[in-house]
């Protein structure tokens, strides 16, 4: 994943207008804060920190609870122990737009629906992997899900960064194809 260094945020830097509770803190104690509590964290108007201090990110058009919810939503609908957060996040980034508001909107307040019906405060602090699913389960044939859903395939897989985690080396036209290049030395299949 390339970032220009002008959009990337300067962690020595302290937050701008933070709230009461966070009045002095740089970003690189919320992040360690972050960590420590162990979930996705909302902190301010459209900013999201990991919990393992090595991603933050910022929306502009939904709201950050919604954003949490919708990494959470992809880390479940195609959950891979070895691929870290943020590139989840990046797959799901493009619903932070004005032409998707309103799919997100109606979605994500759906998707809490579901977990409150369920007995859960939201969607994002339900801890076990398996009750989200149920709530995943309770919306799946909405064009919410399906939606989301559609677009983690590339969304998610496209992403080069994560290919050789699978054991896949690229396209290989450019590289005269596969029966030269070692085709059947994936050992996980």
């Amino acid at each position: 994943m390339k970032h220009s260094r002008a959009k990337r945020p300067d962690i020595r830097n302290p937050i701008r207008s933070p709230g009461p509770e966070l009045a002095g803190l740089t970003r690189r104690a919320l992040l360690q804060r972050a960590f420590a509590a162990g979930a996705l964290t909302v902190v301010g108007a459209g900013f999201i920190a990991a919990p393992n201090a090595a991603w933050a990110l910022e929306v502009t058009t939904i709201k950050p609870e919604q954003m949490a919810a919708l990494v959470q939503m992809a880390r479940d609908i195609y959950p891979h122990d070895r691929i870290a957060d943020a590139f989840y996040a990046v797959a799901v980034k493009g619903y932070d737009s004005a032409d998707q508001k309103a799919l997100v909107d109606e979605g994500v307040a759906a998707l809490n629906a579901a977990a409150q019906a369920q007995g859960h405060a939201d969607y994002v602090s339900i801890g076990w992997e398996e009750d989200r699913v149920k709530v995943l389960q309770a919306i799946e044939t909405t064009p919410f899900f399906q939606t989301v859903r559609a677009g983690l395939v590339t969304g998610l897989y496209n992403q080069k960064d994560i290919w050789p985690l699978f054991g896949y080396e690229g396209e290989s036209f450019s590289q005269g194809g596969y029966i030269e290049r070692g085709f059947d030395d994936i050992d996980w299949l």
